[in-house]
């Protein structure tokens, strides 16, 4: 290094250090033993430090910095990583280079380096593999961009990770997403429990979703009685009920705005096992209401329903198939005690409708 440095001393103030002297550092390198290698490294970060980092190193030497680590073996660059990882003064390229290089190098640089800012940490979870992007989520006071796109892309190990962070700034909106993944990715809840931004209302939807002893742990954590999670447990199914059959219902409508809706979609739905969908197939191409279809399904009686599927322009040829599979569905109903009594005579769709409004009719009015 006595030469390198010299040659810096030789330079005036403000004047790049010569190119050829730089390049003898990458010259001087090849063909030495790793050691030596590791040592010139180093001795090369502590003379970038030493003549003011990158904001007053000379352009050349932040190049000839960067390219001998490109060159240098991993086991040195691993070395390079840890020790530059918390500093301010090294090289943002190389910071860069270092956080996308294999996680055993990455792994310090992500979790500590100021120089990476949430572009580079989008690019990581864009970019890199499934190791850096658990790392990123790891990242202590990881801002609220990253968080966002950890929860848009929806790798369950990366959005574990990120709700086992207690020091991220994931915004109020997140962490509600994050509770509500956590419905299906039962690693989530554990460490949601314990997050310090779960506030009382989080808490409440969380718990449905976990086991006795996450239950008792989010009782006592905020103070919960009996009856209050009770009627949150109520709520939680009664809110997940109606967004099946919200989406239901768009999707019928869909199907229909596309002209794809017809008897045969009633079928499809219930070997799809969605009778919300069928529900509402049913109610658009028979124009029945589906709270009086709703009650068709908890009769004793399947007559309605076939009185349904024929408004609805079902053969009639196909309606045994369809009851089996409504009935798998629907806790064997509707009943049927007298046997096919449901098969009347052949029925135009409007004869149907109009038999299947009187069949279904609230109490106190006319029936057939």
């Amino acid at each position: 290094m006595d030469s390198i440095e010299a040659a810096f001393a030789s330079s005036r103030p403000g004047e790049p250090l010569p190119l050829g002297s730089l390049h003898q550092l990458i010259d001087l390198a090849a063909g030495r033993p790793p050691e030596e290698r590791r040592r010139l490294l180093l001795g090369v970060a502590d003379l970038y430090h030493s003549v003011g980092g990158q904001t007053d190193a000379p352009p050349a030497l932040t190049e000839v910095f960067v390219a001998m680590v490109r060159a240098a073996e991993q086991d040195i660059r691993r070395v390079l990583a840890e020790r530059l990882a918390d500093a301010a003064w090294a090289p943002a390229d190389l910071m860069r280079l270092l956080a996308a290089d294999a996680i055993e190098i990455a792994r310090p640089v992500i979790a500590a380096s100021p120089l990476l800012l949430d572009e580079d940490l989008l690019t990581l979870l864009e970019e890199a593999s499934l190791e850096h992007q658990v790392q990123v989520a790891l990242r202590p006071n990881l801002g609220p961009g990253p968080a966002r796109a950890i929860l848009d892309r929806g790798e369950p190990a990366v959005m574990t990770a990120l709700a086992a962070n207690r020091t991220a700034r994931v915004g109020a909106e997140d962490m509600a997403r994050l509770v509500e993944k956590a419905r299906f990715i039962a690693a989530l809840r554990a460490p949601l429990t314990r997050h310090p931004r779960l506030g009382e209302a989080l808490a409440l939807r969380l718990y449905q979703w976990v086991g006795d002893a996450l239950k008792q742990a989010i009782a006592q954590r905020f103070s919960l009685d009996a009856a209050a999670l009770t009627a949150a447990v109520s709520q939680a199914a009664r809110d997940a009920v109606e967004a099946a059959d919200g989406q239901a219902a768009q999707l019928a409508a869909k199907l229909q705005a596309g002209g794809q809706l017809r008897p045969a979609t009633l079928m499809r739905a219930l070997r799809e096992k969605n009778l919300d969908l069928f529900i509402h197939a049913l109610a658009l191409l028979s124009r029945l209401e589906t709270e009086a279809l709703r009650r068709a399904l908890r009769g004793d009686s399947a007559r309605p329903l076939f009185l349904a599927c024929a408004a609805a322009g079902l053969d009639r040829a196909a309606f045994p198939a369809l009851l089996r599979e409504v009935r798998q569905l629907n806790l064997g109903l509707p009943h049927d005690p007298d046997g096919e009594a449901w098969r009347p005579p052949e029925r135009s769709p409007t004869q149907a409708a109009y038999e299947f409004r009187l069949l279904t009719a609230p109490d106190g009015r006319p029936s057939v």
